[in-house]
């Protein structure tokens, strides 16, 4: 059964002095505000679209190599993944990397290793994304 999730962003001004806000539709978790200083330089207590790919490509990856690591067998206790998404302005998104460490009974640092490869290869927001390279690295907690 195919699902749907909507965000939508009102963007007020120009792109170098205004500014929006992104609400998230499909969940109610509030709203975020968003600018171009807050993507291009420091955050400053905003999002940016960067920032919610990694939400999204982290939790994801997670999920993916959860369902991995269980089919296998060696089902994780823990796994913990960060996402960094790199902007560069005027050239825009060059590259993800994402890190996860896992606690996982029974399994090498080996089998842990081509399990998050074939999580980052297989989960459907790396696919969404795979025109952009994406590394990662993984180690056992």
């Amino acid at each position: 059964m195919a699902t749907t999730r909507s965000a939508h962003t009102v963007w007020e001004g120009d792109l170098l002095k205004g500014s929006g806000t992104v609400s998230f539709d499909s969940s109610g978790i509030g709203d975020q505000q968003v600018s171009w200083p807050s993507r291009a330089e420091e955050a400053n207590g905003k999002t940016s679209p960067e920032e919610l790919i990694a939400a999204a490509h982290s939790s994801c990856f997670s999920m993916a190599l959860s369902n991995g690591l269980a089919k296998a067998g060696t089902p994780p206790t823990r796994l913990t993944t960060s996402a960094d998404v790199t902007f560069q302005p005027g050239t825009g998104i060059t590259g993800i990397h994402l890190k996860v460490e896992g606690e996982v009974p029974g399994i090498s640092a080996e089998d842990f290793e081509a399990a998050a490869a074939d999580a980052k290869a297989n989960c459907p927001v790396s696919q969404a994304l795979a025109g952009t390279t994406i590394t990662h690295s993984a180690k056992l907690a």
